[in-house]
C-alpha cells in the first residue's frame, strides 16, 4: 500500500470518523441492540436526526400520519435501514465535497455497492453487516486521492465507461486504487484487519492468495453498482468484466438478478441523506 500512503501526507487533512458513525458500527456486534436504542443514538446528532425524520416522511416509506419524533421514525424505516442509512449520511459528512466528483453521484454509487455487498454476501454465506459497511467504504479512498489530485481523478472517471474499469484505470495512472486508499482509511480508522485487507484485495481479488472472499463481494458489487449507473444488465456486466470470479464464485446469475430486482432502487434516499 506504499503508493497509497502519499494522499495520507500533512497537507492532506486525515478525515475523522464521527463518533455517532463509530457507535453505529460497533452496535452490529450487539444481537441485542434495540430501534430504541439506536434511535436515541441518532437523536444526539441533531443534523442526523433531522435528516432521518425527513427520510421517514418521504412518499417512500409511505407514512399515513406525520412522523414527527425519531421513535416513531424508526418503526417506520426499520432496524435495517435506519442504521444503514444513518451510517451512510453520517460517512458522507466525514469528507468534503471535492472538484472531479459529483457528491450526489458519489454517494449513490457507495450506497448501491453497498446494498450490493449486503445480497452478495446473503448469497456466499458472509456477515451482511460487515459487507454493507465495506460496500459504503470500498470508494472513499477516491474522495481523498480527489483532494489531491482532483484533474486525474476526473480523467479517471470520464474513462471509466465499462464496469468495473475504474480499477485498473487509477493503476495505471496513479500507482494504487481507490481501494488501497481506502485500506489505508480503514486502518487510520481502527477498522478490523480483516476488512483493511479485503479493501487491499478488492481490484483483482483473483490474484490473491489465500482467496478472500470478501474482495471478491466488494469487486462484484462495484462492477454492480457501476452497472446500475450505467442502466447496464447486471448479469451480463458480470460475465464481461469479472467471468473468471464468476465461474470461481459459482454464482448463481438468475437468482442473484432475482435478488437485485426484488430489492428495488437501492439508491433513492440518496438526496434525503445529502442535503
Amino acid at each position: 500500500m506504499a503508493a497509497a500512503e502519499k494522499f495520507f501526507e500533512k497537507n492532506n487533512a486525515l478525515p475523522t470518523m464521527p463518533e455517532v458513525a463509530s457507535r453505529l458500527i460497533r452496535s452490529f456486534d450487539d444481537d441485542n441492540i434495540s430501534l430504541a436504542a439506536i434511535a436515541d443514538l441518532i437523536g444526539k446528532d441533531a443534523a442526523l436526526a433531522a435528516k432521518v425524520l425527513r427520510l421517514a416522511n418521504s412518499a417512500r416509506y409511505s407514512p399515513s400520519h406525520q412522523i414527527s419524533n425519531l421513535s416513531d421514525a424508526a418503526a417506520a424505516l426499520g432496524m435495517e435501514t435506519l442504521r444503514n442509512l444513518s451510517l451512510a449520511a453520517c460517512l458522507s459528512n466525514a469528507f468534503p465535497v471535492v472538484k472531479g466528483l459529483d457528491r450526489t453521484m458519489f454517494w449513490r454509487h457507495s450506497i448501491a455497492t453497498a446494498a450490493y455487498s449486503r445480497i452478495l454476501s446473503r448469497m456466499l454465506q458472509l456477515d451482511a453487516d460487515t459487507a454493507y459497511l465495506a460496500g459504503l467504504m470500498l470508494r472513499t479512498g477516491q474522495l481523498l486521492m480527489a483532494l489531491r489530485d482532483p484533474e486525474l481523478v476526473a480523467d479517471v472517471e470520464a474513462h471509466a465507461a465499462e464496469p468495473g474499469s475504474r480499477f485498473s484505470l487509477e493503476m495505471h495512472r496513479f500507482g494504487c486504487t481507490h481501494a488501497d486508499v481506502t485500506a489505508c482509511l480503514a486502518q487510520h480508522w481502527h477498522f478490523p484487519a480483516p476488512m483493511v485487507e479485503a479493501f487491499k484485495d478488492a481490484d483483482t481479488p483473483m490474484e490473491i492468495r489465500p482467496f478472500s472472499l470478501m474482495a471478491a463481494v466488494l469487486h462484484l458489487a462495484e462492477v454492480l453498482a457501476d452497472a446500475a449507473e450505467h442502466h447496464d444488465n447486471p448479469s451480463q456486466s458480470l460475465l464481461v468484466a469479472v467471468p473468471e470470479l464468476v465461474e470461481h464464485l459459482h454464482l448463481d446469475l438468475a437468482y442473484l438478478e432475482a435478488k437485485i430486482t426484488a430489492a428495488g432502487d437501492v439508491t433513492s434516499d440518496v438526496e434525503q441523506l445529502l442535503n
